[in-house]
């Protein structure tokens, strides 16, 4: 498993996890059961959900702040799953260049989300990249 399909399966367990509002170590110990087959990426997922129950709710604020026009509760669910995935890469994780992120984020979403998706998630990540570059 290469690190874009670690981000899928990431986006896959935050989809997962915020349809059923389970952001337990018991719903990502389940879901890793189910769905890793291949050790290889393991730290970097364990790494990444570490960051999750860290990080969320300031996520969830930077997101907010980047998409005034859009309610986090409105939001497509597989679109909101990708972009937390690449702000919490892009907020904490110095070793994944930003545009490294952002890209990933939108092929991604084209994967997964709907037509619009990957301009919307380009369009956010860049605010979120930029807010970042203010700090």
């Amino acid at each position: 498993m290469n690190r874009s399909e670690a981000r899928e399966l990431l986006m896959k367990m935050l989809f997962s996890m915020e349809v059923q509002n389970d952001y337990s170590r018991a719903h990502k110990a389940r879901f890793f059961e189910e769905n890793i087959e291949d050790a290889e990426q393991v730290e970097y997922l364990e790494r990444m959900y570490a960051c999750i129950a860290e990080n969320l709710p300031a996520a969830d604020g930077l997101i907010r702040e980047s998409s005034k026009n859009w309610k986090i509760e409105r939001m497509c669910k597989v679109d909101l799953a990708v972009i937390r995935v690449a702000v919490l890469e892009i907020m904490n994780m110095a070793d994944i260049p930003d545009a490294v992120a952002i890209n990933e984020a939108v092929d991604i979403a084209k994967k997964y989300g709907t037509e619009g998706s990957g301009k919307f998630v380009n369009g956010v990540l860049g605010k979120v990249a930029k807010i970042k570059d203010a700090k």
